[in-house]
């Protein structure tokens, strides 16, 4: 059994880490949130403490007995960088939602901090794991083709909360390309190569679009968090979120199978299998330049 710290505990997707560290039999020493809004810690680890002030937790972990070995970061994207230095000085390995960090820099140093302790800092790229986006990956292998058409549109409405929230504001967030479309870059970038060109089509605080060329794939792709931007049968069918991708004109389905995704990743991570900085440069680097001028 493997013991655990939590940043992040009030975050939205800290239950999915909550619920693979529980499932996979762990345990879990302390969290940390500067909101108290986390009750549900009694659902997964009633007897963990809770630290709404960084210095207080960091002072209960140093003196605790039993070793941390891994610490689950699921706090804003502006925080990881130094979330996760300080989890590798504790001697622990860190286990980080995307993005990683906001820049090339940033992962430069996690590699000279990840050298200097001999910890490592793992990052989540739960779409790697998903059934149908393994297959497609092969799918491209077996065909050996440079010449896919991609149109990827993705609209997840949000109201006017996230962009009064840390979310909003670009130096923290790293922009809708760095929150929302960093792990779809990831994929079409795992599944058709290195990007060899890029362009910058819009930029707004609500929407983004740009063309990417990868190895193997052209591929038009296009974020929003307006609801304006919904297609209409889904705005009909009462849903707030549209994801799309067509490959050569055919639509890639892969809306199903995200429940056990986490469990996967953390199962992977404790065998030792997990991504570690080097995977996660690609899609870093490229979201770090559509927030460049142009």
């Amino acid at each position: 059994m493997k013991n655990f710290v939590l940043f992040g505990a009030a975050g939205y997707i800290a239950p999915r880490h909550l619920d693979a560290i529980k499932e996979l039999g762990h345990n879990l020493i302390a969290a940390y949130d500067p909101s108290d809004s986390v009750g549900l810690l009694d659902r997964y680890f009633p007897n963990a403490a809770f630290f709404t002030k960084f210095e207080k937790l960091d002072s209960f972990i140093k003196s605790h007995k039993e070793k941390i070995d891994y610490v689950s970061i699921c706090s804003p994207n502006h925080m990881h960088y130094d979330q996760i230095r300080w989890a590798l000085e504790l001697g622990a390995d860190a286990i980080c939602e995307k993005p990683l960090v906001l820049t090339a820099k940033e992962l430069d140093d996690l590699i000279s901090w990840e050298k200097r302790t001999g910890h490592r800092a793992y990052t989540v790229l739960q779409l790697r794991v998903h059934d149908a986006i393994r297959a497609l990956k092969e799918k491209v292998r077996q065909e050996n083709r440079s010449d896919y058409k991609v149109n990827l549109s993705y609209v997840t409405s949000r109201g006017a909360w996230y962009l009064e929230s840390w979310k909003g504001d670009q130096k923290k967030s790293g922009g809708l390309s760095t929150n929302i479309g960093i792990h779809l870059f990831d994929m079409l970038i795992w599944i058709f190569g290195t990007a060899m060109n890029m362009r910058i089509d819009e930029r707004t605080p609500t929407s983004e679009k740009g063309f990417l060329q990868l190895e193997r794939a052209q591929v038009n792709w296009d974020l929003s968090i307006d609801r304006k931007d919904l297609p209409a049968a889904t705005l009909k069918a009462g849903k707030t979120t549209f994801r799309s991708i067509e490959i050569d004109g055919v639509e890639f389905e892969f809306s199903e199978g995200f429940t056990e995704l986490h469990k996967t990743v953390y199962r992977d991570i404790l065998a030792g299998r997990g991504y570690g900085v080097e995977d996660a440069r690609a899609a870093i680097s490229i979201a770090e330049k559509i927030r460049q001028p142009y």
